[in-house]
């Protein structure tokens, strides 16, 4: 995913897989479409993980959160996600999810949101 991120001109600055979702903090400039980054890291992930045989059912689901952040609040979002094991000991991906939503005021239809899977954390189901 760094290379996808570093061949579309943009910066990777922090990267986390878990096992129902990943969470990429990325510095791009304005000429560079956030929908456009998405769907290329997704497609090339996806294709990148079936070609080495780790996954041959893996698949993203639809959709995904971004949440912008500013040039003081790097240091924190960093620290956030590359320790993304110790906040799931305290708060599933879903509440994580929906906290954000609320945090940044973003309205939303629970019927658009992320399948949300229990236990995915434990059982290393691939989802986003």
């Amino acid at each position: 995913m760094t290379g996808i991120v570093q061949n579309k001109g943009a910066k990777l600055l922090a990267i986390h897989a878990m096992p129902d979702h990943v969470h990429l903090f990325i510095g791009f400039g304005p000429t560079l479409a956030l929908a456009d980054l998405v769907r290329d890291v997704k497609a090339n992930s996806s294709s990148f993980i079936k070609e080495k045989g780790w996954s041959k059912t893996f698949a993203w689901q639809e959709g995904y959160g971004a949440f912008s952040y500013g040039q003081s609040q790097v240091k924190i979002v960093v620290s956030y996600i590359l320790n993304q094991e110790e906040h799931h000991k305290k708060r599933t991906f879903q509440e994580e999810y929906l906290a954000f939503l609320n945090k940044f005021e973003v309205s939303f239809e629970p019927t658009y949101l992320f399948e949300f899977y229990e236990g995915a954390e434990e059982s290393g189901a691939d989802s986003e």
